[in-house]
């Protein structure tokens, strides 16, 4: 069977291959593969009426719905363009966007202070739930190298880097997915991950669509309600980024926490192995690891039939297109880095993103000869997977010696007293860095940084260890449940715990 290689096809052959199955599931209703198509088909027509057509950039500001999701299948049918973005982001943010692509239209679910060419969301859908009549056809003006969205990676009051992302991509990875996890038409796949990101419209939606799975939509992530919202939809799946196991892992303990239909549960990066196999244990479910990004939804997974825990996986490659995908890790020479070494990885397919729009220098700098050098080091393993080290930007220098921010917070997190943990770099007299933690605390237990640091420093070597501490409340997160890092101050305020408050750095200048 040979690839599909857009999105519309995905829904299409959907609907055509079980009309009166049940996909879209969520509270407040459900839809057919079929109805699901009607109701784009009929969004569709509503847009073009309004001027919106092939190769149109439209701003998508919405939070996880259907009818954010029947928009953004509605858009992509018609070949327009989306720019889908956080509806969380300040008014600074989506002004920024808005005035960097100039689009045609900006679609949202709450209307507020943005320019007169804004679409109501509501007024483009209705009531989703009560079947349309006489739907006309689904449109299929879009090729497979058609650009069908520009992913926001940074919000920012100024240039936001766009990654372009074609059809194929999207429809590559909606296909891949159910092959690399095991999933068929019986499966129930959950998400609570934002629409606005890649991997909950790409692996979830369209992998969905590609086996003739359930799709489970919940509005958030609320760890308090999450496995109900599984045993209630009868999901047999989801996928968790950020720190989503850690938090469901310290959710208070049930007799029914593994009373659930679910089986299976895709991350990345994997966790420890002892510590997954007891997240493994108490819900009642398999993990599977896998590294993909918004540059190539084609990254690593896990072999089926492996595990290798702490490891990112294998190349991805195509269910019946076979080898598609090639990895390299190389030194800062570009030379290919042995078994047991540590390296940048490179991947080449052809799903790798196009570039950034509109910043053709970015673009030039991140893909070479067709190689997309992502910015993570990894090693290489002898079971031919590869093992997350760092992002190539947040390594740490310290006494001459490179560091991992990775490292130090897995062994730090480990800490009966630690809840999540954060290693940042801060500025030193010296032309290296200084290490400082950020850490949140468990509920109801105290930190003693002199004490943590000694405890630290049986399992860190003396280099690796922070000399600065400081408490606080919670992490900052961006949109995806990642830790913001970069907002994360790196002064010295008076409650931070310095370990070696009398050091004296000499600077050079300083010296003989």
């Amino acid at each position: 069977m040979s690839a599909r290689e857009t999105i519309p096809e995905l829904l299409l052959a959907a609907a055509a291959r079980d009309p009166d199955g049940v996909w879209l599931h969520t509270d407040d209703g459900a839809l057919t593969f079929a109805a699901a198509a009607d109701q784009v088909a009929h969004v569709a027509e509503r847009l073009s009426t309004r001027g919106i057509g092939a190769g149109d950039l439209v701003v998508l500001i919405a939070r996880t719905t259907p009818p954010h999701l029947l928009v953004w299948l509605a858009l992509s049918s018609i070949g327009a363009i989306t720019v889908p973005t956080d509806p969380a982001a300040t008014d600074a943010e989506l002004d920024g966007l808005i005035g960097q692509v100039q689009p045609k239209a900006v679609i949202r679910d709450v209307i507020g202070d943005v320019p007169s060419a804004t679409l109501d969301i509501g007024g483009l859908v209705g009531d989703w739930t009560v079947p349309v009549a006489h739907a006309p056809p689904l449109p299929m003006q879009v090729a497979p190298d058609d650009l069908a969205v520009l992913i926001p990676t940074s919000g920012t009051t100024g240039r936001s880097k766009l990654v372009m992302q074609t059809h194929r991509s999207y429809a590559w990875a909606g296909e891949g997915f159910p092959f690399w996890l095991g999933l068929t038409a019986d499966d129930q796949l959950m998400t609570s991950l934002p629409l606005f990101h890649i991997n909950a419209p790409a692996y979830s939606v369209l992998g969905s669509l590609a086996c003739g799975a359930g799709l489970i939509l919940l509005p958030r992530f609320s760890a308090s309600g999450f496995f109900d919202a599984a045993r209630r939809h009868g999901a047999t799946e989801f996928n968790a980024i950020g720190a989503m196991l850690e938090i469901l892992m310290r959710q208070p303990v049930r007799p029914d926490d593994a009373d659930t239909d679910l089986r299976l549960c895709y991350t990345g990066p994997s966790p420890a192995r002892e510590w997954q196999e007891a997240f493994e244990r108490r819900f009642g479910l398999r993990v599977v690891g896998g590294y993909g990004l918004s540059e190539s939804p084609y990254g690593l997974i896990w072999r089926q039939g492996t595990r290798p825990f702490g490891a990112l996986g294998s190349p991805r490659q195509h269910p019946t297109l076979g080898e598609v995908n090639q990895a390299r890790v190389v030194d800062e020479l570009g030379q290919d880095v042995p078994e047991g070494g540590a390296g940048e990885l490179w991947l080449r397919n052809p799903v790798v993103t196009p570039g950034y729009w509109g910043m053709p220098e970015e673009t030039a700098a991140t893909i070479v000869d067709g190689w997309l050098h992502t910015g993570d080091l990894v090693t290489v393993n002898a079971d031919e997977t590869y093992t997350f080290v760092a992002r190539k930007k947040e390594v740490l220098r310290r006494r001459g010696q490179n560091m991992s921010p990775a490292e130090i917070e897995e062994a730090i997190a480990a800490h009966p007293d630690v809840l999540e943990v954060a290693i940042v770099a801060v500025p030193s007299e010296l032309t290296e860095d200084e290490v400082k933690a950020f850490v949140v605390a468990v509920p109801d237990r105290h930190l003693d940084f002199a004490e943590l640091r000694k405890w630290a420093a049986t399992r860190l070597s003396a280099f690796k260890v922070p000399r600065f501490w400081q408490a606080v409340d919670a992490l900052p997160r961006t949109a995806t449940s990642r830790v913001a890092k970069h907002e994360l101050p790196t002064g010295h305020p008076p409650d931070e715990y310095d370990a070696e408050p009398d050091h004296h750095e000499t600077t050079t200048k300083d010296k003989p």
